[in-house]
């Protein structure tokens, strides 16, 4: 399996350090992890652990939610993402919850930067969208992004929103929420979607799965969304597995996880 989304980066992670992390992920089943950019800041840090442990990949982009950091531009994003060890533009997008939508004219902006950044590279976008998916969706067709695809990150969406992104060469990932009791809304969308279009990711530190809801969350926590989508799909596990870990290779062009060790 392969966790698609995930901050081992963040402070939660540094007194425990990132050894046991992986090995814990590796006992799971879970070969592989992207870690995700939040901003242009601590992007060395992320590209650091790519660059240290084979079975970790990076991004670069900065977050829509945050304001006070180095506003990226086409070049910088294009520029960084020339490393072997990104494989994507991200996480970029927009998040509404906070903010009001005619106070976030710097947030389109931004996302606008990071779709041409991708479309440039011809990386995927990680998007990320919270009270904007009309928005969201509006963007990506205007700016084009079905020339470099991508996948809607921690999805929490109808299945309308989600058909509309698959249409776009999009890829769809759920996180933890996934498992929760409440999350039928999203729960239906996993059941309803071709296979060929899901991922699953952690969101690591936050989103733990049941039966760890509560903690903090981990790559090796990822086999209990694929486990969820199993049982929703009536499938075997295996098959989830082996379907997500496929999209993920195709949508990042990621080595094969044999070919790492």
């Amino acid at each position: 399996m392969i966790d698609s989304h995930c901050h081992l980066d963040f402070e939660a992670y540094q007194e425990e350090g990132i050894s046991s992390l992986l090995a814990r992920m590796t006992g799971a089943g879970v070969g592989h992890a992207l870690c995700i950019s939040v901003d242009l800041e601590h992007f060395p840090q992320v590209l650091a652990l790519a660059e240290a442990h084979p079975a970790l990949y990076a991004s670069v982009g900065v977050h829509p939610d945050y304001e006070d950091c180095e506003e990226p531009s086409v070049e910088r994003l294009v520029a960084l993402a020339q490393h072997p060890r990104v494989v994507a533009i991200g996480e970029t997008g927009l998040d509404y919850y906070r903010l009001e939508r005619a106070a976030v004219d710097w947030q389109r902006a931004r996302f606008r930067t990071h779709i041409r950044a991708a479309v440039a590279t011809g990386k995927p976008l990680i998007v990320h969208t919270r009270n904007a998916s009309d928005d969201t969706l509006a963007i990506l067709r205007e700016e084009g992004a079905e020339h470099c695809g991508g996948v809607m990150h921690c999805f929490t969406e109808s299945l309308a929103v989600a058909e509309a992104a698959v249409a776009l060469g999009f890829y769809i990932s759920f996180s933890g929420i996934l498992t929760f009791k409440n999350a039928r809304e999203i729960q239906a969308v996993a059941q309803a979607l071709p296979l060929d279009r899901i991922l699953i990711e952690t969101d690591a530190p936050y989103l733990a799965p049941v039966p760890h809801r509560g903690r903090r969350n981990e790559p090796a926590f990822v086999r209990h969304v694929a486990e969820a989508i199993a049982q929703l799909r009536g499938i075997d596990l295996t098959e989830v597995d082996r379907a997500t870990t496929e999209n993920f290779q195709r949508l990042f062009r990621a080595p094969h996880p044999g070919s790492l060790h």
